[in-house]
């Protein structure tokens, strides 16, 4: 007998084929509330929330195939991986879902396909929650450097204030009293002494606003300067250098400089005495990492710098590599001390 709804085709007139309609059409509407209730919660979520939101929707994903909920690790592992937007084939985290190890075995195509688009979600926003947070990280980063920076900048006016002050002022002062006061030719000699005191101390000042021997031999023979006049104090300095740099970038000299001087000056001050001492600078071209590396072997273990005494020479070193795009570790032990800058490969 045919069916008296012409709205029925003749292959679906039997209950059974018509109660297989509907459980298809229910699961069809249990994915797609799916993926609009996840899809909807993922958008919604923040560095703050993003762990609460990710419980939820893999327990709704874990509910959908019959599982007792899931949950999300942000780190590969046993599990449906969770790719990352774009072609790399990077994975940002897993799914776990109890007896869930890869998507073949989901049965159902059409539910493996709902499951690999939440996967891609998850992944999308995973990776924009990372990426706004590394932003934020870089900011925070760039904040306390250019302040820093600035903090610098100051005590550098401030050293050169009382450098002027206390030495060159003084030096001028003596000198243009004997000659108001008209010195004769016995005074000669005081006049001459302390016209050559006064220029040795504006040359002083003038190498610490900006190293003359970098614009007359380079960074390397300016290196090998200062190893050789902490070699002259009685330390056993061992240089070494490698580098096929023709060219250094002003700024990044003048930065390696720096490190170079101030590590230098905390042997002289902390390593309690004449020591073996090391100066290697590693700068060839293709090499990934290029460093400059400064290591002494002195006596004891250096005092740690904290937040109630901070090591303020470590901090410009760290600032001025951060300036050119570098870093600086510093690790004090029990044998001494060792400094490692490093900095972007210079063409």
């Amino acid at each position: 007998m045919q069916s008296g709804n012409p709205a029925l085709a003749p292959e679906v007139e039997t209950v059974a084929e018509l109660r297989e309609l509907y459980r298809a059409a229910d699961a069809r509407a249990a994915r797609l509330r799916l993926l609009s209730t996840n899809g909807r919660q993922l958008t919604l979520a923040e560095a703050a929330t993003l762990e609460t939101i990710l419980q939820g929707c893999a327990d709704r994903l874990g509910y959908f195939l019959g599982r007792r909920g899931g949950a999300v690790r942000l780190d590969a592992g046993e599990g449906l991986p969770i790719p990352a937007p774009g072609s790399d084939g990077g994975i940002v985290g897993t799914l776990e879902i109890e007896g869930l190890d890869r998507l073949e075995d989901i049965t159902d195509p059409e539910d493996r396909e709902a499951i690999r688009l939440q996967l891609e979600m998850l992944g999308a926003t995973i990776d924009r929650i990372n990426r706004a947070r590394e932003l934020q990280e870089r900011e925070a980063r760039l904040e306390f450097v250019v302040g820093r920076l600035f903090s610098a900048q100051e005590e550098e006016r401030r050293r050169v204030s009382h450098e002027l002050h206390d030495g060159v002022a003084q030096t001028a002062t003596a000198l243009a009293r004997l000659l108001e006061g008209g010195a004769g030719t016995a005074d000669r000699a005081k006049l001459v002494a302390i016209a050559r005191d006064l220029v040795g101390e504006l040359r002083g000042v003038i190498r610490g606003l900006r190293p003359t021997v970098l614009d007359d031999l380079g960074l390397e023979a300016a290196l090998r300067a200062l190893a050789e006049a902490l070699d002259a104090d009685g330390y056993k300095v061992q240089v070494s250098i490698a580098s096929d740099v023709t060219h250094w970038p002003t700024h990044v000299e003048t930065a390696l400089y720096r490190v170079a001087q101030e590590a230098l000056t905390n042997v002289r001050k902390h390593a309690g005495g004449p020591c073996v001492v090391s100066l290697e600078l590693s700068a060839r071209a293709g090499e990934a990492a290029p460093f400059l590396r400064i290591a002494d072997r002195g006596k004891g273990r250096r005092p740690v710098a904290t937040a109630a005494t901070p090591h303020f020479g470590i901090d410009v070193m760290r600032e001025r590599m951060a300036s050119i795009g570098g870093t600086l570790d510093w690790q004090s032990r029990s044998g001494g001390v060792a400094v490692l800058a490093t900095f972007p490969k210079v063409a």
